[in-house]
């Protein structure tokens, strides 16, 4: 299982991700898709 509450990523004065609120139950496949440079990981 994946869980995020309220996640949030800046890279300087940049917010890549902001109140992320995520449930992956386990065994679910999940794929998260975004241009180069989006902080997906």
């Amino acid at each position: 299982m994946i869980r995020t509450v309220d996640l949030r990523v800046d890279y300087g004065d940049f917010t890549a991700v902001k109140d992320l609120n995520l449930h992956v139950p386990k065994g679910e496949i999940f794929g998260l898709i975004g241009p180069n440079g989006a902080g997906k990981t």
